[in-house]
């Protein structure tokens, strides 16, 4: 167990360093294989129904395949979080990678649109499933002092997959849209390395030694069901604004008059642009999450950045803007999205270390199912010259999450009431 004494480091156990390398390359790579549909998904799912991009019922569809993803994450988180405290940590981060992998790469071969669904479903498992499992296997082997801080570099992994992503997109652009989801099978080589190397933490197998691993309803009994719910709703309200930008931002670049009148090799590269200037905003938004969490605590913190991310929402998709103004708009919201960083340290501990990835993945990933219906909401309703305002609308929604996250419990006062009701 990680030592509170630690300050540098060079004091980390190599077991420490493996887990923590265990879990930022597994969260680098989930980055990279869920952001690939991103940059492609309207062009393939355009090629696959033998239809212009323009066409509704392309967005339509592209939506329902996006929405298929978030459910399969919201399950994946369920399922895999299971079996995060039955199997272990290290054992269940290997199942989710090999998962995700392989089925982002099974999408080269969709010959329908039902097919790719199918697969982006299926990849969605093992990315929902190693969100908890990686953010459980750093709170309980690394300092718990540097959580803040942990949250951020495990958040900037991500995001520097999703970059990966935009670096593969870019050599990419131009080819079969297709191709992008190969690399999505490089991160299955990862959990060779992971199986040998990654111990399963000393706290889960205190932990069970002499117990049987609680039931996921258990996540409902009283004294954890506050929690549960709490959680939830924060979770649902604030992902389903946020996953109808990451979706409908490209609809919205490529909306814009500069680059309507480009190639398509010119649309493709503004869409990756795009999506860089959202994750570079990102990287630094991580870390000031975590400088404002360790100055204020997690709670205001939270409930701080997600009332930026309406502010800044609502200030881009008001009105009409430029490209390279949009660029800069899309870098401050990419800052705001920081406050999932903080969703990472803040929520596994508030459970007890047998429901600790059932109810951090239950939680977190259970909100994608109502995200999921946002995202098709859109791509019904709404057509590529009002998109601005459903993004506007959508917004919104970080208002009540906001409210939510001050019902927030605190973690130190949270784990001392969680252990009463486990003994």
């Amino acid at each position: 167990m990680a030592s509170p004494e630690i300050t540098h480091l060079s004091q980390l156990s190599q077991q420490q360093t493996r887990s923590g390398l265990a879990a930022w390359l597994g969260w680098l790579f989930d980055g990279l294989d869920m952001h690939l549909y991103t940059l492609v998904g309207m062009a393939f799912v355009a090629q696959l129904m033998e239809l212009p991009e323009s066409d509704p019922s392309v967005a339509t569809h592209a939506s329902i395949i996006q929405a298929g993803f978030l459910v399969g994450w919201a399950l994946g988180g369920v399922f895999f979080g299971r079996l995060g405290d039955v199997l272990g940590r290290s054992r269940a981060l290997v199942l989710t990678i090999l998962t995700y992998a392989g089925f982002t790469g099974l999408s080269f071969f969709a010959r329908s649109w039902e097919q790719l669904m199918l697969c982006r479903f299926l990849a969605a498992l093992g990315i929902g499933g190693e969100w908890a499992i990686g953010a459980s296997l750093l709170s309980e082997t690394w300092p718990k002092a540097w959580r803040p801080w942990i949250a951020a570099t495990l958040q900037s992994a991500m995001n520097c997959g999703v970059l990966l992503a935009c670096w593969a997109g870019s050599l990419n652009e131009g080819h079969e849209p297709r191709n992008l989801f190969l690399v999505g099978v490089v991160p299955a080589l990862l959990t060779l390395w992971i199986r040998h190397a990654v111990p399963e933490t000393e706290e889960w197998q205190a932990a069970r030694k002499g117990s049987v691993a609680p039931r996921i309803g258990e996540l409902f009994n009283p004294g954890v069901r506050g929690v549960t719910w709490r959680v939830l709703v924060i979770c649902a309200v604030s992902l389903t604004a946020h996953w109808s930008f990451m979706f409908w931002q490209t609809k919205h670049v490529t909306s814009l008059p500069e680059i309507r009148v480009l190639s398509k090799e010119g649309r493709d590269h503004a869409l990756v642009v795009a999506l860089a200037w959202i994750m570079v905003g990102s990287l630094i938004g991580n870390y000031l999450a975590g400088a404002l969490a360790k100055r204020v605590g997690y709670r205001t913190a939270i409930t701080s950045m997600l009332f930026g991310y309406f502010l800044i929402m609502t200030v881009t998709f008001s009105r009409a803007w430029s490209w390279e103004a949009t660029k800069l708009q899309f870098a401050i919201i990419g800052g705001f999205q920081g406050v999932f960083a903080l969703f990472t340290m803040c929520l596994p501990p508030l459970f007890p270390v047998l429901l600790r990835t059932t109810g951090a993945g239950f939680c977190y990933n259970i909100g994608r199912i109502v995200a999921a219906g946002g995202t098709v909401f859109f791509g019904i309703f709404n057509h590529v010259d009002n998109v601005r305002h459903a993004l506007l609308f959508s917004g919104f929604l970080f208002i009540p999450a906001a409210f939510a996250a001050l019902l927030l419990p605190q973690e130190r006062k949270i784990a001392v009431e969680l252990e009463v009701v486990a003994k």
